[in-house]
């Protein structure tokens, strides 16, 4: 088939190349004509696993171009997928004007008949508004499907590649027969393409996040109350995670989520839910739990050091919200390193990945370290806030002579408390017993 994929960030780059990687012809678009250029130079403006080695073969083979001509882009397109930012307003509600101007000049330019996907994460009843801002500018034939990403960054292209499954919305027997065949290589083993209404697959994106966000907000909820009643929070989480009805995943408490979709999703929701004259108490808790784990973790820092953080060098590794991605946005690295700079501290930083992108935000503010090691040399403490597989068995020898003092405050849980106390560490992790190994 011949698509056009409106919007080049995570998920239009993603959901692209990997429809390009089963044989479609795809052209992506983007009015950002710098980004453009550089794709079309071979340039991937974002670090996603897996996804350069399929990014330069399509390109090879012609099956994945770009451009920042929309009439060129979509001239050919028998599918044309909004993969467009929705970023939250000041009230939580999502931006929909890329995606509704976007449809706009679809409209003017559609020549046969033509499906347009919603790839973006979008509130219910955005697809009535592209259907009908599309209607006022053509008479010919289209359908508005709502087929909402569920795309984890860091694992973006095997969850393309080898989904759990399929939203399709759409009323329209002919656009679901076509989204049909374009998704039947990527379901060979058996994983459902499930079709329902435009307005349940609208909402099922966000029911389906904001689920996840409070399984994260609930666990650090009980991480609080094992550090109370002298519990450990991992043994919590085996117990639970063993049930079928719970589920292993998202139970690690941790400094918070952040992330494009979490943070973004939960607000968005909860506003829709203000906008139809219904409070959800439990999505604003979510939120308030998440704010509270960023701030507990400097509360945490601050507690040690009697309040006295003025003139103290801290290393942080982890600057990017989650492992195997360059991306910061929502990081509670952002909120940390902000509240240590406003202390007088000195921060030192490393990330295997996001270091460029947090350069942007913190400029000269902060000293980049050239690796793990060279971060930590001469610091008072380590502050670790993404948990990524380098810093998991790191060389405790190697770090103990580079601090000054062996003190790690852990965001993450990465080591076992007992094995730091027995190597004279203080370790202050999330819900478990402090490890106070000092002589």
């Amino acid at each position: 088939m011949n698509i056009a994929v409106v919007g080049t960030g995570y998920v239009g780059l993603v959901t692209g190349t990997c429809l390009a990687e089963t044989g479609n012809k795809v052209t992506c678009i983007d009015i950002d004509l710098e980004k453009v250029e550089k794709l079309n130079q071979g340039i991937i403006p974002i670090y996603e696993p897996g996804l350069e080695a399929l990014f330069y073969r399509n390109i090879a083979h012609k099956r994945l171009s770009f451009t920042s001509n929309l009439e060129e882009g979509i001239k050919d397109a028998s599918i044309i997928f909004l993969a467009l930012p929705t970023p939250p307003g000041e009230d939580g509600s999502a931006d929909l004007s890329y995606v509704l101007k976007a449809a706009a000049d679809i409209g003017k330019l559609l020549a046969d008949y033509t499906i347009i996907v919603d790839k973006s994460t979008v509130p219910v009843g955005t697809a009535d508004k592209v259907q009908e801002i599309i209607a006022r500018h053509t008479d010919v034939e289209f359908d508005v499907v709502s087929n909402p990403e569920f795309l984890r960054e860091g694992v973006a292209v095997d969850d393309f590649m080898r989904p759990d499954r399929i939203v399709i919305g759409s009323a329209s027997e002919k656009a679901r027969n076509i989204m049909a065949e374009l998704y039947a290589p990527y379901v060979r083993q058996g994983n459902p393409v499930i079709f329902m209404d435009v307005r349940s697959a609208e909402l099922t994106k966000y029911a389906a996040n904001s689920f996840l966000a409070t399984k994260i907000s609930f666990m650090n909820e009980i991480a609080h109350l094992c550090e109370r009643l002298d519990a450990n929070v991992d043994m919590v989480r085996l117990g639970m995670g063993s049930d079928p009805r719970s589920g292993k995943r998202f139970l690690f408490p941790g400094v918070g989520f952040g992330g494009s979709c979490f943070p973004k999703d939960v607000k968005a929701l909860a506003r829709s839910a203000v906008e139809c004259d219904y409070q959800f108490k439990i999505l604003e808790a979510v939120m308030e739990v998440n704010a509270f784990q960023r701030s507990h973790f400097v509360r945490a820092i601050r507690r040690f050091y009697n309040g006295q953080l003025h003139g103290k060098r801290i290393a942080v590794w982890g600057l990017s919200f989650k492992p195997e991605t360059d991306d910061i946005r929502e990081a509670p690295s952002i909120y940390v390193i902000a509240e240590l700079l406003r202390e007088g501290v000195t921060v030192v930083v490393y990330d295997p990945e996001a270091m460029q992108n947090i350069r942007s935000v913190f400029g000269d503010k902060l000293i980049y370290g050239a690796d793990q090691y060279e971060a930590i040399l001469g610091a008072d403490a380590l502050a670790i806030l993404t948990e990524w597989p380098v810093f998991r068995a790191p060389d405790f020898e190697a770090m103990a002579a580079s601090l000054k003092e062996k003190i790690i405050f852990d965001g993450r849980n990465l080591y076992d408390p007992e094995r730091m106390e027995a190597q004279g560490y203080y370790y202050w992790s999330i819900g478990r017993r402090l490890a106070d190994g000092r002589s």
